[in-house]
């Protein structure tokens, strides 16, 4: 893929910045989108090797502001969206702009493709598009259940995607991870969350421990979205990411407890819990689509990935304070 072009919004972010990272190290000139802020931070890259970091070419703008996007998307060969406010918690609060940047973001990343002619995109999904599993696994024919704000954005995001490559032809690729973890990802989420608190607190205080969840590490995501790119058969479609193998969040805690090699308690934490009825509860893959389609397979096992994360939270401490994200 040497001389390619490519836009990656959500550049920042936790997935984004592994992306970014893996397209400039095969030798993919790499625009990243960054939301502007007064500090000139850059989340993520920031932490990015100096000589990747060197390779990147910085665009700061807002994902709703069509003409920013527009101009960011001048002149790449590929688009990978991965741009969104993604807390489920948050998106209780403020719906509003969940859906601006999420559903607007991402009809201003279809148009500037569409009218620009770029030969490929990707959306970037999630599996809480399913909602709880009405059966598992979960294949891209299960019904479409939003429990939250945030899924419903990403439902209308996914429709939005599909309805211009029916009606414009515009070679869109839909790619549906489940749970990803690995480096970088804040303490917002709960393989985090359970590690920063292990190694720092006399116990670890989570919400509901029964929801089971899918969970791929982040090297394996990103190899499923080069792929997806790469094979023209994944156009038009949605496709899963994920193990097909589930295991619950007490479960998971238990597990990742034991690995950092101390001996805490789990505690039940109410204020972490979500509302009843948007509780998902039961999510799994079913990912033969991706195997069969664009020829994915999950690499890195559970435990492996756990001591993976284990590793880079233990080495950057300092960034974690689980109490911020008690909600």
């Amino acid at each position: 893929m040497t001389g390619q072009r490519a836009l990656v919004t959500g550049a920042a972010g936790f997935i984004g910045s592994h992306l970014v990272e893996r397209l400039v190290r095969q030798g993919t000139q790499v625009r990243a989108f960054v939301r502007y802020n007064s500090a000139h931070r850059a989340g993520n890259l920031d932490l990015l090797p100096e000589d990747v970091r060197a390779e990147v070419e910085r665009y700061d703008g807002d994902l709703r502001d069509a003409d920013a996007v527009r101009e960011a998307a001048r002149g790449v060969d590929e688009i990978y969206h991965l741009g969104a406010v993604i807390t489920i918690p948050y998106s209780y609060k403020h719906p509003r702009e969940v859906v601006a940047v999420n559903v607007s973001g991402t009809l201003n990343v279809l148009c500037a493709a569409r009218d620009l002619g770029t030969p490929k995109v990707m959306i970037t999904s999630t599996s809480e598009v399913y909602g709880t599993a009405q059966q598992e696994p979960i294949d891209e024919r299960h019904p479409l259940n939003p429990q939250s704000p945030y899924a419903a954005s990403k439902v209308a995001q996914d429709a939005l995607a599909l309805s211009f490559h029916a009606a414009y032809g515009l070679p869109v690729r839909i790619v549906r991870p489940f749970n990803t973890y690995g480096p970088r990802q804040s303490a917002r989420a709960v393989i985090p969350a359970i590690i920063s608190q292990a190694l720092t607190r006399d116990e670890v205080r989570l919400g509901a421990l029964h929801p089971t969840r899918d969970l791929t590490y982040v090297s394996d995501t990103v190899r499923g979205f080069l792929l997806a790119m790469e094979h023209d058969e994944a156009v038009g479609r949605a496709i899963n990411l994920g193990t097909g193998q589930s295991i619950t969040i007490g479960e998971l805690a238990e597990r990742a407890i034991r690995l950092t090699g101390r001996d805490v308690p789990i505690v039940a934490d109410a204020q972490r819990v979500r509302p009843e009825t948007s509780e998902v509860l039961r999510l799994r893959s079913d990912n033969r689509l991706a195997r069969a389609l664009i020829g994915w397979t999950p690499q890195v096992s559970l435990d492996e990935g756990l001591r993976l994360t284990i590793e880079w939270v233990r080495a950057h401490l300092d960034r974690f304070d689980p109490d911020r994200y008690a909600i």
